[in-house]
């Protein structure tokens, strides 16, 4: 049984763990540079959100993200940050259960996320679940 419960502050040293993990499974072990102490900050902060999916008692999954606000439209919407499922558990609609479980998070408020042009089969079930893709650049500027 895959329950889904929201992460808290004390939750901090497993949702890096899994981080870790999502980051090693995309050939990017040393791009995680936040330490389990300043995630515990992180999870104390109300515009960030986490989803823990757990099967008996063990972190398999989670879904991140932050709530921000369009300029355009003036109303709050939900920053996806990550959508991560543990090896073993691919497959097995944990993924499709967490999405459901932001959905209910944004309380019909709009969710955006970005996914990888190369990342077909994320794109696959993103629509699969009903997600419009909209492609668009991304540009990243990291000055000094």
């Amino acid at each position: 049984m895959v329950s889904i419960r929201r992460a808290t502050a004390a939750d901090a040293a497993t949702v890096h763990a899994l981080m870790c993990e999502l980051a090693g499974h995309q050939g990017q072990p040393s791009a995680v540079a936040v330490s389990a102490g300043r995630m515990r900050e992180l999870l104390a902060r109300p515009e960030i959100g986490y989803l823990l999916a757990e099967r008996d008692g063990r972190a398999i999954g989670y879904v991140s993200w932050l709530v921000r606000v369009s300029m355009w439209s003036g109303e709050d919407y939900l920053a996806l940050d990550d959508l991560f499922v543990s090896d073993g558990e691919r497959g097995r609609k944990v993924g499709e259960r967490l999405m459901h479980a932001v959905a209910e998070a944004a309380d019909g408020r709009v969710i955006r996320w970005e996914v990888a042009a190369a990342n077909v089969a994320a794109q696959r079930f993103y629509q699969r679940i009903g997600a419009a893709l909209v492609s668009k650049v991304i540009c990243r500027w990291q000055v000094g």
